[in-house]
C-alpha cells in the first residue's frame, strides 16, 4: 500500500481549524465529543497483520529527494559508512486522522467545550500513535535487519535506529548516493530512488525519514561589512539608521504593552536551530540593546551528535535568539538544536521541541520550496506540525527571502549563469505554507525614511550613538530589494532579496483563510500571513555574532554594537527576523490573554481582519510595491514569471499587512480564564547538572504576575511534566509554593513543566526549566566540571589558540590537566600543542589558552614531549573520528579541489571509522569528481589536500580535550572542537 498522495493530504487539510464555518459547529462538535468519550489512556488498535516479510514490498511513492537530481549524481556511500538518527515514521489510521482534524477545529471554536483544551504529549500519543505491539512488531524487525534500536518517540509516531549504509539499502530497497550540484555547493548524501519497505509494514509506515543530510535553509540577508560602506544606526559617524529592539518596540506599538506590565513574563519561546551558538554573542547583544543580560536555555537534541558551530547556521540563531528574546523580554528562551551528526537537521529541532511541549511558542527561521520537499517528507513534516497545534503550541515560521519564486536560492545557481526555469518558477517555501504555522512575510520602509537626513521618524545622532532612534510607525511597503548587480551569493548582497509569498501547491486552502478583502479565489494556501520588516539596507537589523564567515566581521559587538576598533557593525535583514520578533509579539499577548498556549493563531488573525474596524486599528494595511523578480532577464526569466503586488487588504506580497501590537492584544478575543488576574510559575533546579540516579529537588513558585496589584497568594495545584510524560497532575501548592524531586539515569537534557491549575483568583500559568544529567559532566565526592573548547582557523604551518573554559558544577575546586586527542595522521605527524594546568574555584569558571601548531619544522625547533619538555603531541583515540571538511567555503574565495572534496566529510555522516577505509573513500570521491578512472590505495592518511612533507595538511579536523582533576583521576570531562587549516 502506497503513502496518501500530495493531493489527498491537501484535501485533509481543508478541514483544519474551522472556525464559524457552516457546517462546521453542529457536525464537528458531535464528532469532536464522540471521539473523547474513550478514555485517552485506552490503547490504539493494532495495525500490523500477520508476519514481516521482506520478500514482499510496497513502494513509499515520493520518498526520493528531488534535490538529488541524477545529473549531479558523484557515486554510491561506501556500505560501511554509518548513518545515525534514522526514523521509521508512522501514519495515523483514517479514523485518528478525522479524529485529530475535529480535535483541531474544536480547540479554536470560542463555542466548544473543548476550546484551548490542549493536549499533552501523552494524551497525544495514547489517541494518535500506534499500538505498542505495533512498535514492538517493528523494533524486532528492525534488530533483525541489523540496527539498533535507539528509541521511540515520546508521541509513538516514530523509532529511532542507526546503521550502516549497506543494512539501509537493504532494508529499504534503494542506493545512498553522494550528490554536488555542478553550480557548486556542499555535498550531501540521499537515496537514488523511492523506498521500499515489507508490505506488512506499509499500514502503520508513512515514510522512513533521515537518511539524507540535505538540510532547509535560513532566511536571513547577512551583510559582510567588508563589502560595503561602514553601517552604522543613528550614529555619530553617518547618522545612518538601523534597527534594535528598541526600535521595533516603537514602529509596532509594542512599547504600549510594556508600559501596561507585559513582557512575555511567565510566557516561554522555543527557537529551533541546527548550529551552537557562543552565549556571550546573546549577552553582548543583550548589553549593547540595554537589555537585561539573560540567557537561552540550551537544549540538545538527544543522539544528534556532539553540539558544534555551522557557519551560516550560527549567524541565523544568533538572530534569532536575540530578537525574540529582545521583544518578550520577561519570556523564557528555550534554543532547540541539533549535533553535528548529518542526518539531523532543524526538522529534528522541531519535532523534539513539540515531542516534549518544551514552549507553547515555536520559532522557525528555515524553510525549502515545495518543489524541493518530497511528499513523503511533506506527509511526515504536516504530522508533527499537526502534534503542535493539538498541544497549543503556535508555530512561527519565516515565508523566505528569494520574492516569489522561492526555488530561485534552493535550485542551486550561485552566479549570473543561466538560470533553470525551476528556479523562476513561482513557488514558496514550507513550512510557511503549512496550514497549521503563521508565516512571516517582508516589508521595508522607503529610503527616504531612513535616510540619515530623516528627522521624521527618527532621533538624530548628537555626539554618541543612540541605540533606540525611532520616533514612531513609520509607514511600510513590500520589502524588494532585487538587483541586477548583485550576483554572488555567497556575498555581502543577493541578486534576489524580497519577501517570500505565493500560493502553496502541496496545501489545501484553509478554511480560516477567508472573509479578507484581496484574498482571491482558488483552493490552495496563500503565504504569508503577516509581515514584517526584513530589508538588510531600508533598515537592516543590528545584531551579534561570532560567525564571522557569514557576517565577514571578527569581533561583532566587542565595543556595544561595533567591532574591536569601534568601527563596524553587524546588520542583516531577511524574514529570518520577522517570525522571532512576531514569536515574541505572541509571548506578550499570550501573557496579557493568561493563557498557556493559543495553537494555530491565523483563525483569529483572519477574523479580526475580517472586521474592518479592528483591520484599521490592529493592522497596517501595505498597499505598495511587490515581490516580484526585479532583477533582470538573468535572474527573472521571462515576463509573466513572477507576482505579486501589493493591493488593499490581504495579498501574497505582505499577507495581512504588519501590525499594532498593543492595539491587536486589546481587541483580541477574550480567552477562558481572561477575567482572572494572571499569574506566573517559575522553576529553580538544585542542581542544573545533577548525576545519574541522583535527586534533585526542583522548587515551583507561582505568584501573581507583575502586572497585577492583588495581594492574594495563590492556591491549587501544578502538573509536572518531564520530557512531555505526565510525572504528577494533583501537587498541591503550600503558600504559593512546591517541590518536585526530580531523577533521572538517562544521560542528556530533561525539560521539566510545570502547569499550575488556577484557582478563584488567578489563572493558570506554565514555567519550565532544563536539567542535564549523565554526559560530559563526570560527578565525584568532591564535585564535578565542564569543559569548552573554542574553534580554531590558522594557515598552513601557521600556530593558532583555543580558549579552554573550565565550569565548576556541584561546588568543584581543584586543577585539571589536559591531553589532545585525534586519529588524524596528519596532526599525529606534523602537528603539536601545548597547555598549561588550571585551577578552579568552587562555582566559578576558569579561562586558560591552548596553542595548536601545523608545521612539524616548528614543532621539533620547539622542542616536544619526545624529548623531555613541554610541548605536547598528540594521543591517538581509536574510538574518535577526525573529519576532514570545510562547511562552507570563505566568500568570494575559490577553494583547491581537494579541500572541496574535504569539504562534503563532514556531511558523508562518517563515524567511528578507520583511517584507512576514510582515504579510500577521500581517493575515490575525489578521482570521481575529476572524472578520473583511476584506482585507490588503502594508504592511512587522512588529509583534505596534498600535504607538505613537514605541514599538516589543509582541512578540518575534530579534536577531543580530555580534563581530568589532577588529585583525582575520577573527576573528568571532555570538550570537542575543531581545527581548520587553509
Amino acid at each position: 500500500m502506497a503513502v496518501k498522495s500530495i493531493r489527498s493530504l491537501a484535501i485533509r487539510n481543508s478541514f483544519v481549524n474551522l472556525r464559524g464555518q457552516v457546517y462546521g459547529t453542529v457536525l464537528w462538535a458531535a464528532v469532536v465529543l464522540a471521539s473523547n468519550i474513550a478514555v485517552l489512556a485506552q490503547q490504539p488498535a493494532a495495525r500490523i497483520a500477520g508476519s514481516i516479510d521482506n520478500a514482499q514490498r510496497a513502494t513509499i511513492l515520493g520518498s526520493h529527494s528531488p534535490m538529488a537530481k541524477p545529473s549531479d549524481d558523484i557515486g554510491r556511500v561506501p556500505s560501511g559508512t554509518t548513518l545515525t538518527g534514522m526514523s521509521l515514521v508512522f501514519r495515523r489510521s483514517d479514523a485518528q486522522e478525522a479524529s485529530l482534524q475535529a480535535l483541531i477545529a474544536a480547540q479554536q471554536q470560542p463555542s466548544s467545550a473543548l476550546y484551548h483544551q490542549w493536549l499533552t504529549p501523552d494524551q497525544f500519543a495514547a489517541r494518535f500513535g500506534i499500538a505498542d505491539s505495533d512498535i514492538q512488531q517493528v523494533e524486532s524487525w528492525l534488530e533483525q535487519q541489523g540496527f539498533s534500536v535507539d528509541g521511540v518517540a515520546r508521541s509513538k509516531n516514530r523509532i529511532t535506529f542507526s546503521g550502516t549504509v549497506g543494512q539501509a539499502e537493504a532494508a529499504f530497497g534503494t542506493e545512498i548516493h553522494y550528490y554536488k550540484a555542478a553550480s557548486g555547493g556542499k555535498v550531501n548524501y540521499a537515496p537514488s530512488a523511492d523506498l521500499t519497505i515489507p508490505a506488512a509494514l506499509s499500514s502503520v509506515v508513512q515514510t522512513v525519514g533521515n537518511v539524507s543530510s540535505f538540510r532547509p535553509k535560513s532566511h536571513a540577508r547577512l551583510r559582510l561589512a567588508q563589502l560595503s560602506a561602514k553601517p552604522n544606526f543613528t550614529s555619530s559617524q553617518s547618522g545612518d539608521h538601523y534597527l534594535t529592539p528598541g526600535d521595533v518596540a516603537t514602529i509596532y506599538d509594542i512599547k504600549a504593552a510594556y508600559s501596561a506590565g507585559y513582557t512575555g513574563a511567565g510566557q516561554s519561546i522555543a527557537i529551533v536551530g541546527q548550529s551552537s551558538v557562543e552565549v556571550s554573542d546573546i549577552e553582548n547583544f543583550q548589553n549593547a540593546a540595554g537589555l537585561t543580560v539573560k540567557d537561552p536555555t540550551q537544549v540538545l537534541v538527544p543522539d544528534s551528535g556532539t553540539a558544534a558551530v555551522s557557519s551560516g547556521d550560527e549567524a541565523e540563531s544568533d538572530i534569532d535568539l536575540e530578537y525574540s528574546g529582545g521583544i518578550a523580554k520577561g519570556a523564557t528562551i528555550y534554543f532547540v538544536y541539533v549535533g553535528d551528526d548529518t542526518n539531523y537537521s532543524v526538522w529534528d529541532s522541531m519535532q523534539y521541541a513539540i515531542d516534549t511541549r518544551i514552549a507553547p511558542v515555536i520559532s522557525m527561521s528555515y524553510g525549502t520550496c515545495e518543489p524541493d520537499l518530497s511528499s513523503s517528507d511533506y506527509s511526515s513534516l504536516e504530522s508533527i506540525l499537526e502534534q503542535g497545534a493539538s498541544q497549543g503550541q503556535s508555530i512561527m515560521v519565516s515565508s523566505g527571502d528569494d520574492g516569489s519564486t522561492a526555488c530561485y536560492e534552493d535550485v542551486g545557481s550561485s552566479s549570473n549563469a543561466t538560470v533553470t526555469s525551476a528556479e523562476e518558477a513561482l513557488a514558496v517555501n514550507y513550512p510557511a505554507s503549512s496550514a497549521y504555522v503563521t508565516a512571516l512575510g517582508g516589508t521595508e520602509f522607503p529610503s527616504a525614511d531612513v535616510s540619515s537626513s530623516n528627522t521624521t521618524y527618527w532621533d538624530s545622532a548628537s555626539g554618541s550613538d543612540v541605540i533606540g532612534s525611532a520616533l514612531s510607525y513609520i509607514p511600510e511597503q513590500v520589502w524588494n530589494d532585487d538587483s541586477a548587480t548583485y550576483g554572488s551569493e555567497d556575498g555581502a548582497e543577493y541578486a534576489l532579496s524580497s519577501g517570500g509569498g505565493g500560493t502553496s501547491t502541496l496545501t489545501a486552502r484553509p478554511s480560516w483563510q477567508t472573509g479578507v478583502t484581496g484574498i482571491p479565489s482558488g483552493s490552495y494556501r496563500l503565504v504569508p500571513d503577516i509581515s514584517l520588516d526584513s530589508s538588510p539596507n531600508n533598515a537592516g537589523y543590528l545584531y551579534c555574532s561570532s560567525d564571522s564567515t557569514a557576517t565577514g566581521i571578527t569581533g561583532s559587538c566587542s565595543d556595544g554594537f561595533r567591532d574591536s576598533n569601534d568601527d563596524y557593525l553587524t546588520v542583516a535583514g531577511g524574514t529570518s527576523f520577522a517570525a522571532p520578533i512576531f514569536a515574541g509579539m505572541l509571548a506578550i499577548l499570550n501573557q496579557k490573554e493568561n493563557s498557556t498556549g493559543q495553537g494555530v493563531v491565523n483563525s483569529t488573525l483572519y477574523t479580526m481582519a475580517a472586521d474592518s474596524t479592528t483591520y484599521a486599528s490592529a493592522f497596517h494595511d501595505i498597499t505598495s510595491g511587490s515581490n516580484e523578480c526585479t532583477a533582470g532577464s538573468s535572474y527573472c526569466g521571462s515576463a509573466g514569471e513572477s507576482e505579486y503586488p501589493a493591493t488593499t487588504g490581504y495579498d501574497e506580497a505582505s499577507g495581512l499587512g504588519s501590525v499594532d501590537l498593543y492595539n491587536l492584544m486589546t481587541s483580541w478575543p477574550a480567552s477562558t480564564g481572561s477575567s482572572l488576574a494572571a499569574s506566573t510559575t517559575t522553576l529553580t533546579a538544585a542542581s542544573a547538572a545533577p548525576a545519574s540516579g541522583a535527586s534533585d529537588a526542583i522548587t515551583i513558585m507561582v505568584a501573581g504576575s507583575s502586572s497585577s496589584s492583588i495581594a492574594t497568594t495563590p492556591t491549587g495545584t501544578l502538573t509536572v511534566e518531564v520530557d512531555g510524560t505526565t510525572e504528577t497532575s494533583s501537587l498541591a501548592l503550600s503558600s504559593g509554593t512546591a517541590t518536585y524531586t526530580f531523577s533521572s539515569t538517562t544521560s542528556g537534557s530533561h525539560v521539566i513543566v510545570a502547569t499550575y491549575s488556577g484557582d478563584s483568583t488567578y489563572a493558570a500559568s506554565t514555567g519550565t526549566t532544563t536539567v542535564t544529567t549523565g554526559g560530559s559532566t563526570t560527578t565525584s565526592s568532591s564535585g564535578s566540571f565542564t569543559l569548552s573548547a573554542t574553534n580554531v582557523t590558522v594557515a598552513q604551518g601557521s600556530s593558532g589558540s583555543s580558549t579552554i573554559t573550565i565550569t565548576s558544577k556541584n561546588s568543584y575546586a581543584g586543577t585539571v590537566g589536559f591531553t589532545l586527542s585525534t586519529d588524524s595522521a596528519s596532526l599525529e605527524d606534523y602537528g603539536c600543542y601545548d597547555v598549561s594546568d588550571d585551577s578552579v574555584t568552587a562555582g566559578a569558571t576558569a579561562t586558560t589558552t591552548l596553542t595548536l601548531y601545523t608545521s612539524e619544522s616548528v614543532c621539533d625547533s620547539s622542542s616536544s614531549v619526545r624529548k623531555g619538555t613541554t610541548r605536547h603531541y598528540f594521543a591517538k583515540s581509536a574510538q574518535k573520528t577526525t573529519v576532514a571538511h570545510r562547511e562552507d567555503p570563505t566568500p568570494r574565495r575559490a577553494l583547491p579541489i581537494g579541500v572541496a572534496v574535504a569539504g562534503g566529510f563532514l556531511l558523508f555522516g562518517i563515524h567511528k571509522r578507520k583511517s584507512a577505509l576514510r582515504a579510500v573513500l577521500s581517493c575515490f570521491v575525489l578521482l570521481t569528481m575529476a572524472g578520473l578512472a583511476m584506482g585507490c590505495g588503502s594508504s592511512t592518511s587522512n588529509t583534505a589536500s596534498t600535504s607538505t612533507s613537514t605541514d599538516v595538511s589543509k582541512g578540518t579536523y575534530s579534536l577531543t580535550l580530555d580534563g581530568v582533576d589532577t588529585s583525582n583521576s575520577s573527576t573528568t570531562a571532555e570538550a570537542t572542537f575543531t581545527l581548520t587549516v587553509d
